[in-house]
């Protein structure tokens, strides 16, 4: 009997061909399970029972007719509460949205939609995806299902904690600085942060535009290969989305292709402030690769000690651009939010002061001073020149090697509370996440058996568009995991 505890995407598609369980069935006791158990954990903001069921409905009848049938049909999946599905909330964790409706699907959505996936409601995150802990959030707190005294990680971390807590077989989060792999690292998921353009942005709820990436959160390295073929591709909605076609070999890696991958050990990414757990996780894992036949190689990144520092910039400067529409005004509840004042920026500081977090009005004021005149070229223009060299690390090393490896955060997650009075430490977090964003490459978090207690992750970075050689060396190790 196969429980909600031991759902993937791959034996829920199975089973539900098989007939050992209709869609609806296993959509209702996830709707049961979640009314159970959420309470503690706080993974969602908002549930969507009547249109679950009616979707679920519709996926066995699809069944009973018979046909080609989508391998994600039926699927119980957790949606970032940054992404539109239309008719639903889309808050992005924060005030100033909390009337807000979509009017339209995401482009993932839709494709999700014509797939038959079902949705199960919006998930919990940091409050316009600011924040590596989902502590920003303007509604509630969100826990660690392996441990509900810490926290799961951000800014996803409603989607990680919904899966890692099988409350849905899957969920999308959206990653700018390591917002999808930090939270499947700390709640033992898998997370894959796309090629930037792999997969369109079209409906999702803009953060920083030239970092933003919409990703899979599973429980396998398969689903997530599954989920990741599902979203990804073209779209005229977003110019910035590639036309690149992902073939046969990121579902089916070939083993010898595997072994012949050389994975780089880049030695800024193994300093010492990485925790025992960590450091343990990483020597299993790369033991276990070399027990497959994968050759290692020392790579540098030298430019990779900037990350954090340029990040930083380039970022609050695109929030501050993309957050300017959020007037308290446009998408809010009659369009006036309660407001009555007559003048316009009076109503713009009311709004924006009681509509927005403490960390959103901190980046988008440190955004605005990086674009501001006479520094812009000392700290925007610089902080983007180095980007390029970042990028530019990342080419050379791949010169030598097909694959990076790296742990994903310094440390397994911290107690709730721990950080938030320290918005240094928590932006420390991200250190070894954000390379990968800043240069545009697809990199995944796989869950390690290294440590004791907490789950803790490593980092697989691949070439623009080469989700097939990460996920694939993942799968192997994954294979040998559960060997």
């Amino acid at each position: 009997m196969i429980t909600l505890h031991g759902l993937t995407l791959q034996n829920f598609a199975s089973g539900l061909r098989e007939g050992k369980f209709s869609a609806r069935e296993i959509i209702k006791e996830f709707f049961d399970y979640i009314k159970e158990r959420d309470g503690v954990i706080g993974a969602y903001l908002s549930l969507d029972e009547d249109g679950a069921l009616k979707a679920a409905e519709a996926a066995d009848k699809a069944i009973a007719a018979g046909g080609n049938i989508s391998p994600l049909l039926g699927a119980p999946i957790a949606i970032k509460d940054n992404m539109l599905i239309e008719g639903l909330s889309a808050t992005a964790g924060s005030k100033i949205l909390k009337d807000y409706r979509a009017a339209y699907d995401a482009t993932v959505i839709k494709k999700l939609k014509k797939a038959g996936a079902v949705f199960l409601g919006k998930t919990n995150m940091d409050e316009f995806a600011m924040g590596s802990s989902t502590e920003n959030s303007a509604f509630q707190l969100t826990k660690n299902p392996h441990d509900t005294k810490r926290v799961p990680g951000g800014s996803s971390g409603g989607s990680a904690a919904a899966v890692a807590g099988h409350m849905a077989i899957a969920g999308l989060g959206s990653d700018t600085g390591g917002s999808i792999r930090e939270p499947a690292s700390f709640c033992g998921v898998v997370g894959l942060k796309p090629t930037y353009g792999a997969v369109s942005r079209h409906g999702l709820i803009a953060m920083a535009s030239s970092l933003d990436q919409i990703g899979p959160l599973t429980k396998t390295v398969r689903d997530a290969a599954l989920l990741f073929r599902e979203i990804s591709g073209r779209d005229s909605m977003d110019a910035t989305s590639a036309d690149t076609a992902y073939g046969t070999e990121l579902l089916e890696p070939e083993l010898q292709k595997i072994k012949g991958l050389r994975v780089g050990l880049p030695k800024e990414f193994f300093g010492s402030g990485l925790s025992d757990e960590v450091s343990k996780t990483m020597d299993e894992a790369i033991a276990s690769l070399k027990s497959l036949g994968v050759a290692f190689k020392e790579v540098s990144l030298p430019h990779a000690k900037y990350a954090l520092s340029c990040y930083y910039i380039i970022m609050p400067a695109e929030v501050s651009s993309n957050l300017a529409r959020f007037d308290g005004i446009r998408y809010a509840a009659g369009g006036r939010n309660g407001k009555q004042s007559d003048n316009l920026l009076e109503r713009y500081l009311e709004t924006r002061g009681e509509g927005f977090g403490p960390e959103v009005r901190r980046r988008v004021l440190l955004g605005t001073f990086v674009l501001s005149s006479g520094y812009y070229d000392a700290y925007y223009v610089k902080a983007q020149k180095v980007r390029r060299l970042m990028g530019q690390d990342f080419d050379k090393a791949f010169g030598d090697v097909d694959v990076i490896m790296g742990p994903v955060c310094p440390t397994s997650a911290f107690k709730i509370g721990e950080r938030t009075d320290d918005p240094l430490a928590m932006y420390l977090s991200d250190i070894l996440t954000i390379p990968a964003n800043l240069a545009g490459l697809p990199a995944v978090s796989i869950p390690g058996r290294g440590a004791k207690g907490l789950p803790v992750g490593f980092q697989l970075i691949g070439r623009h568009f080469r989700e097939a050689d990460i996920l694939g060396l993942g799968e192997y190790y994954e294979r040998l995991a559960s060997a």
